[in-house]
């Protein structure tokens, strides 16, 4: 299953990311895939905002994860943009994270080889001259329920 629509701007970005977040599952694994500032953070920050986030989100760009308890769900955003070897997701003990109750929102998850656990959705933000372009494919029974709420 699979879904794409077009997102003319940030408000956009948000708004969708908002239902999205009325989608989620405890353990869905989510991976985002774009170019640098395509709008994978931006859509985080939605879906968080969406759940009754106030606080400010920040990307994990340095940090590679960032933790968040809402709405009784337990989101991980990853970005391991800056991981050079796959190896540093097991010494950051991030594999402690793949417990099947959190969600996890990973951005270029290729960084991790084939340490992560499977995804059941897959985001690809493409940039347009104007706004992007997001495909959704749903690689699993969970990941299908998700996009089936849309």
């Amino acid at each position: 299953m699979s879904l794409t629509i077009t997102l003319n701007d940030e408000s956009a970005s948000l708004a969708f990311a908002q239902r999205l977040a009325g989608a989620l599952t405890h353990g869905l694994v989510i991976y985002l895939y774009g170019d640098l500032g395509a709008g994978k953070t931006t859509l985080v920050r939605g879906i968080l905002q969406g759940l009754g986030y106030t606080g400010r989100v920040k990307s994990p760009t340095y940090t590679l994860l960032e933790p968040y308890e809402i709405g009784g769900l337990s989101l991980r955003h990853f970005d391991l943009y800056r991981m050079n070897d796959p190896q540093e997701w097991d010494d950051a003990g991030f594999r402690d994270e793949m417990n099947g109750h959190n969600i996890l929102l990973i951005e270029w998850p290729d960084q991790a080889g084939d340490l992560l656990p499977a995804a059941d959705l897959i985001l690809q933000f493409d940039i347009l001259a104007s706004g992007r372009i997001l495909r959704m494919t749903a690689l699993s029974p969970k990941g299908e329920q998700c996009l089936s709420h849309l």
